[in-house]
């Protein structure tokens, strides 16, 4: 199944590549490597894809795999489902209870084995013996001897699901001891060996080779459209509270309400994306009659469970005894049930991208909300973000009545729990904001494909669907495909005069050269290698490399019928890289990343095109915030009660709202803006060719009508030459556009205790380097 990856995802599998290469040059076993990414990052389908590429890269290395997920449930199972999806019938994927329960005695290569760690270890308490029968002594052969047996041939490279799944690293030390496979590779979006061992840190700070740590960074993965935003919790609850009798009832009314909302805003994207509410059960005895109550609710609302010929099929009851067949079921984005009741948590991993909302009811205990708890309403339905924001944002509504919720290290502001409400004497502004997805990251992409394949079928002078006289073709003008292996020279018996050796300077003159064949895994490095020397002015390298290798590919399979040759990869690398071809393939590659700049600027001017919007932007009624991230202030005028800021701003940032609270009888109100979302306000501006959003730092309305957009910088700005100048005279230019000519705004710098405004259409930061502010003004507010 060809799935075209992400560009951060291609980073992490080319990384993830990469270090099990080096990590299996070592003795081992044991050697480890951490994969930490995001809920809803794809890390499944990034792991099918490492596996389909080790195979492919290193077709000489003899390994195979086994999957294990740490936890209770059928986790295991849904990612044998997914594996098998991804790659068809090879590499074969097995799970340990069908294959291993006694009749074979070893995995076999390239071999992908699944099983769940819980379901394996279980051992009688009296006797110490296994449980499982695949684990157990016997006449039959056990899974731990096949593990045994097959190490006696070949490497094993295991893979642990959700490692965090335990109270510490101990349950995955276990399980890597049994295996004792050649590397381990531990994923998880909040992998507990990052605190907790701190031999493997200090490797991994040291550059040791036998750790290996690869991370995806949440903005990425956000920015990709995979992941919401953010995730509100009780938005709008206070208006539903009024009119209804219990906090139960409120939280099932917001909900439902929120719903409706939300599928009419799909309706109007053009999606038939049914979002569904999923509805999370005490464990407690009183979960029976809470699903009671949550079904006579919902039945009011015509939701019912359908039972026979009864029921319109809108409710589905999921409960721990059942079987994981109706949860794959419910996962269809147009799906017709539109809420789910559990009992206890979903299993970790358990992937529905449709499931928007999430109603918490309150436990015996308490329980902090912790990115593993609503990481099933994180995901993105279709894989994008949206032009309604509110599709953007997963929805949580609990009648707790405090919420405690844990920081997240890794991506911590992602829970949205402290909600700050507008000041209702504020008048609407509408003034027009701009807005737009990121469109470029300077690196290669897909598209490069066919400007690889044009630039060399010209080279050649090929023909189209005629392999046999492309081969001639290509063969006449120098090129050699019968390239039994590659090989490389290196210094031998050489010899060093020691007398002088305090005199040695420079290349040591080689006696002699000896040619050796080249490793799998070391030909692939050369081979990334030039593609690196070659890249011209895309600039991103580990996101511009696997799309260059996949156009090369692609190019020898359709000129040159390269799918047919055997370790077909390894063979085009020694083709390309040898030392008879590789100036002729160089020159192919430089210009077509010659050609590809124009190419890729069409289509960052087309994906520009795509997500830009200009709107009316108003104050939202209400704002959320996280307080591991964000500060409650005490201050004058602020558009928002309470008011939160971020605890990371800067401290000319800080100087700035004091001196407007000095200054709050001129003020009506102000506020603090923030960046990438529609929710904030943005101005369009260009630098270098390029187009991007600036979002100034504040909007602040005057008592006398005016209202002002200042972005604060430092006095000695580094980007004041670049960034700050474009930005600088986009706001003049946007300001000039307004109907309103009560607005005005500026960078605003603080020297010697004031703080001073530059207007002019054209930002001279020159004149500001030699110290020369003459066209700076106090700001008298």
């Amino acid at each position: 199944m060809s799935i075209d990856l992400k560009p951060y995802q291609e980073k992490a599998v080319n990384e993830l590549i990469a270090t099990t290469v080096k990590l299996l040059g070592y003795d081992g076993p044991g050697e480890l490597c951490v994969f930490q990414a995001p809920t809803g990052s794809g890390k499944t389908v990034m792991m099918a894809s490492f596996i389909e590429s080790l195979i492919k890269e290193l077709p000489q290395e003899d390994f195979c795999f086994v999957w294990m997920s740490i936890g209770k449930g059928d986790l295991h199972l849904q990612s044998k489902r997914t594996l098998e999806k991804f790659f068809g019938p090879f590499p074969r994927v097995v799970s340990v209870e069908a294959e291993f329960s006694g009749g074979r005695e070893r995995i076999v290569q390239n071999e992908v084995v699944v099983a769940n760690w819980e379901k394996l270890r279980t051992k009688d308490r009296s006797t110490g013996d296994w449980k499982n029968l695949v684990m157990k002594e016997g006449e039959k052969i056990n899974f731990r001897d096949v593990l045994e047996k097959t190490k006696e041939q070949r490497k094993i490279i295991l893979i642990i699901d959700e490692s965090h799944v335990s109270a510490d690293t101990a349950r995955a030390n276990e399980l890597r001891d049994l295996i004792g496979a050649d590397v381990t590779i531990e994923m998880s979006a909040t992998p507990r060996r990052m605190q907790e061992d701190l031999g493997f840190m200090q490797k991994v700070i040291k550059g040791k080779g036998e750790a290996g740590y690869v991370m995806i960074e949440p903005k990425d993965v956000i920015e990709e459209g995979m992941i919401k935003k953010e995730l509100v919790i009780n938005e709008d609850i206070a208006k539903i509270a009024a009119s209804e009798e219990d906090s139960q009832t409120v939280v099932l009314e917001a909900a439902y309400r929120k719903r409706l909302e939300l599928k009419k805003a799909f309706g109007k994207e053009g999606s038939d994306v049914n979002p569904l509410v999923l509805v999370q059960i005490p464990t407690a005895e009183a979960g029976e009659q809470k699903i009671e109550a949550v079904k006579k609710f919902l039945a009011g609302k015509n939701i019912t469970e359908r039972k026979g010929k009864s029921g319109n099929g809108k409710l589905a009851v999921w409960l721990a005894e059942e079987k994981s067949e109706l949860i794959d079921w419910i996962s269809e984005p147009d799906n017709e049930i539109e809420f789910l009741i559990f009992k206890q948590a979903i299993d970790t991993g358990w992937d529905c991208p449709r499931a928007h909302i999430l109603v918490k009811f309150r436990e015996t205990h308490s329980i902090p909300f912790e990115i593993q708890t609503v990481g099933r309403i994180l995901r993105m339905p279709e894989q994008m973000h949206y032009k309604n924001e509110i599709l953007n944002r997963g929805y949580i509504y609990t009648n707790l009545r405090s919420i405690e919720v844990k920081k997240e290290e890794y991506n911590p502001n992602i829970i949205k729990h402290l909600r700050a409400t507008r000041v209702a004497q504020i008048k609407p502004i509408k003034i027009q904001s701009y807005y737009k997805a990121r469109a470029d990251y300077g690196d290669v992409t897909s598209s490069f494909n066919a400007v690889f394949a044009k630039v060399a079928n010209e080279y050649f002078g090929l023909k189209k669907d005629n392999t046999a006289e492309n081969i001639k073709i290509i063969e006449k003008a120098g090129i050699s495909l019968d390239i039994k292996k590659y090989q490389q020279e290196i210094i031998a018996d050489t010899h060093v005069d020691t007398t002088a050796f305090d005199d040695i300077e420079g290349d040591v003159s080689a006696d002699t050269f000896a040619k050796l064949s080249v490793h799998a895994g070391e030909l692939q490095l050369f081979f990334e290698q030039t593609i690196k020397n070659n890249l011209g002015s895309f600039k991103n390298v580990k996101r511009s490399i696997s799309p260059a290798k996949t156009a090369i590919y692609l190019w020898f399979e359709s000129a040159l019928g390269a799918k047919k040759w055997k370790e077909e990869f390894f063979m085009i690398q020694k083709i390309f890289q040898s030392d008879k071809n590789r100036g002729i393939f160089e020159h192919i590659l430089v210009e077509a990343m010659n050609r590809y700049k124009f190419v890729k600027e069409e289509e960052v001017r087309e994906r520009i095109e795509e997500s830009e919007q200009w709107y009316d932007f108003e104050l939202s009624h209400e704002q959320f915030y996280n307080e591991h991230t964000d500060e409650i202030v005490e201050t004058k005028n602020y558009a928002y009660k309470p008011c939160y800021l971020n605890a990371d701003r800067s401290q000319p940032e800080r100087s700035f709202e004091s001196f407007l609270n000095k200054n709050s009888a001129k003020i009506d109100w102000w506020w603090k803006n923030g960046e990438n979302k529609q929710d904030y306000f943005g101005i369009k501006y260009e630098y270098q060719d390029a187009i991007y959003t600036f979002y100034p730092d504040y909007l602040v309305k005057f008592k006398d009508g005016r209202l002002a957009i200042f972005e604060v910088k430092e006095s000695n700005d580094r980007d004041g030459l670049s960034y700050t100048k474009a930005k600088a005279e986009a706001l003049q230019k946007y300001i000039a556009k307004q109907k309103n000519k009560k607005i005005f705004g500026s960078i605003v710098i603080e020297r010697n205790k004031a703080w001073f405004i530059n207007e002019n259409p054209k930002y001279d930061w020159d004149k500001c380097e030699k110290d020369d502010w003459g066209e700076w003004e106090n700001l008298e507010l």
